[in-house]
């Protein structure tokens, strides 16, 4: 395969498909008809001579146990020279008893061919001379007389020049026809392809201004046969854009979560640890990011929450982040309350569970004034956790923008880019749940998640 028949377009493939084969189909058409028309001008002169023959068989007479013909046949032909056509009658021995007077123009050699003894009483023969140019009609008679029979053959022949002449003249303007049947197929072919073809030139431009940031989709009318092509780009376009959103917010994910470990491994400076507490605590810390940073990796690469096969109980992973947040905030101490089910459990990942919560509970630690309270109850398959504080609260026309990423009601009160709440939302999202802002009766606000769970048997 060349490099051109790779590189042509669709429009030039069926062109140049067009251009040969309707040709070729118009030639064969034509041959066909000239043959239909070249056998329609033999069948007439067959018609013709056979005629001639049934004129010269009825002026035939029988006198005397001998045949005889008028000196003036019915057919003016064979009496007039260089009429074109021709008659002969041979006896039984071959021998010429009757020839027309227009016959005497015909070559010897033409005369001593004619008689033939292969032919059947009623079996008439018609044949083309093309080298005398002749058509000759042949017909055996065997004629009943009173002495016995007597056996002749009728010969006629006709000059091909009509046949050839209105053959040249049909051919000459079939040519004519159907050379201007084959521009006119072809052009309408070219015109048909760039209407057939034209979805696919608004589908190119369509992608062009995709491309150039024009358009976000491919939103115009194409036909049912493009239309799942356009609706599989449509959605892997959708696809697409929503990866990369998963990247971009996974760069400010990954920052958000780290900054707990490293605020963290900052105030462990300030406590007045020993170097081995103050190193442990590091490398808690320290991998304690690495599995943030596998985390965001793998969440960028993932658009649904899975589904474990067993349940993570859920206590365990808030006390351990309440720790946390006593250390980050040991600035500003909190009462902490809780109010944990442990039979509660977490259908679902575990690095999910801890982002989520880890939001959560920093978004109540920064923000209340002295008190935070978290409740973990366990309803049939449902796990619900609420996370309140007694600071400012949420006005409600505001609960849905803060919900935004990057939205913040406030920009003096605490250090932060916005986007925790929007990292809470997206997981809670990936696994169907729901994620509310109330009026906590603490007097600031109230975080309730309701997401899939699964109720803990006493040994877990």
């Amino acid at each position: 395969m060349t490099d051109s028949s790779v590189t042509l377009s669709l429009r030039g493939r069926l062109l140049r498909a067009s251009a040969i084969i309707l040709p070729l189909v118009i030639v064969l058409a034509g041959l066909a008809l000239l043959k239909a028309f070249h056998s329609s001008l033999e069948n007439a002169e067959a018609s013709q001579a056979r005629l001639q023959v049934y004129l010269l068989l009825g002026s035939l007479e029988v006198k005397n146990g001998r045949l005889s013909l008028p000196e003036r046949v019915l057919e003016p032909g064979f009496s007039r020279p260089g009429s074109g056509v021709y008659g002969f009658i041979h006896g039984a021995d071959q021998r010429i008893f009757w020839r027309s007077r227009s016959s005497l123009e015909l070559p010897e050699v033409v005369v001593e061919r004619l008689p033939s003894s292969a032919l059947r009483p009623g079996q008439a023969l018609f044949s083309h001379l093309p080298e005398q140019q002749l058509y000759l009609f042949q017909y055996p008679v065997v004629w009943e007389t009173p002495t016995g029979e007597m056996r002749f053959l009728i010969s006629v022949l006709r000059k091909d020049e009509q046949v050839r002449s209105e053959m040249k003249a049909f051919s000459l303007q079939l040519l004519g026809w159907l050379s201007g049947i084959c521009l006119v197929a072809l052009l309408a072919q070219y015109f048909i392809m760039r209407w057939g073809l034209r979805p696919l030139d608004l589908l190119a431009g369509d992608l062009e201004r995709i491309e150039a940031g024009e358009a976000d989709a491919l939103d115009g009318q194409y036909p049912l046969e493009v239309r799942g092509v356009t609706d599989s780009l449509n959605r892997l376009i959708e696809s697409e854009r929503k990866q990369r959103e998963r990247y971009r917010n996974t760069l400010g994910d990954l920052a958000h979560s780290l900054k707990t470990p490293l605020a963290v491994i900052r105030g462990a400076g300030d406590e007045g640890l020993s170097q081995q507490a103050y190193r442990q605590q590091v490398d808690e810390q320290v991998q304690r990011m690495q599995q943030i940073v596998q985390y965001q990796l793998a969440r960028a690469v993932k658009s649904e929450g899975r589904t474990l096969a067993q349940a993570l109980p859920v206590v365990p992973v808030v006390e351990r982040l309440l720790g946390v947040m006593e250390k980050v905030y040991a600035r500003q101490p909190k009462d902490i309350e809780t109010r944990l089910d442990a039979s509660a459990g977490f259908a679902g990942d575990e690095r999910d569970l801890m982002e989520l919560l880890g939001n959560l509970l920093d978004n109540a630690f920064k923000y209340g004034d002295s008190r935070v309270r978290v409740e973990v109850e366990q309803a049939g398959g449902v796990l619900r956790v609420a996370v309140s504080d007694d600071g400012l609260g949420v006005a409600p026309k505001q609960r849905q923008v803060i919900l935004q990423r990057g939205a913040r009601l406030d920009t003096t009160q605490a250090p932060g880019q916005g986007i925790g709440l929007a990292v809470a939302l997206d997981i809670v999202s990936s696994y169907d749940g729901e994620l509310e802002v109330s009026e906590s009766d603490l007097g600031g606000a109230c975080f309730n998640v309701i997401l899939p769970g699964e109720k803990l048997s006493p040994a877990a």
